[in-house]
């Protein structure tokens, strides 16, 4: 087998042109690639805990408490204490972080159309299929 047949080089050399393409369009925000899946979960879905948002960003619990801290200094979210449980806080976007959402989704977009161009809108559609399916996403 050669790097054009293995799933996981092609996929690790994508992931790593993907993140740089991304990082750098993100620094014009004062925001570095580390925080855009948790802003990106919170924009999708604001109130979720350290633990929900660990799952859904594939971080550990204990990296996930670093970039709480690093993305609450930059004054982009909050942390509200569960009245029951003073351990669980819930986490919040603050209206600096809502107010670049639109700008730093279509930077995203950018950088999808940028990787996507090659192919058709069909073949585009395929692909983001068989990657949902293989990653077990839903459609």
């Amino acid at each position: 087998m050669d790097c054009s047949e293995s799933l996981g080089y092609l996929v690790s050399h994508l992931n790593v042109s993907l993140q740089n393409e991304l990082n750098e369009r993100l620094h014009r925000y004062d925001l570095d690639i580390k925080v855009w899946p948790v802003l990106f979960s919170l924009w999708q879905e604001e109130g979720l805990t350290q633990t929900e948002l660990s799952k859904r960003c594939d971080v550990a619990s204990y990296t996930m408490t670093r970039l709480l801290d690093q993305m609450q200094s930059q004054g982009l979210i909050t942390r509200n204490q569960v009245a029951d449980n003073r351990r669980v806080f819930k986490i919040f976007l603050t209206d600096n972080a809502k107010a670049m959402e639109q700008d730093v989704i279509r930077e995203a977009e950018r950088v999808n159309d940028k990787f996507l161009k090659e192919l058709s809108e069909d073949e585009q559609a395929v692909f983001m299929r068989l990657l949902n399916k293989i990653n077990r996403l839903p459609e």
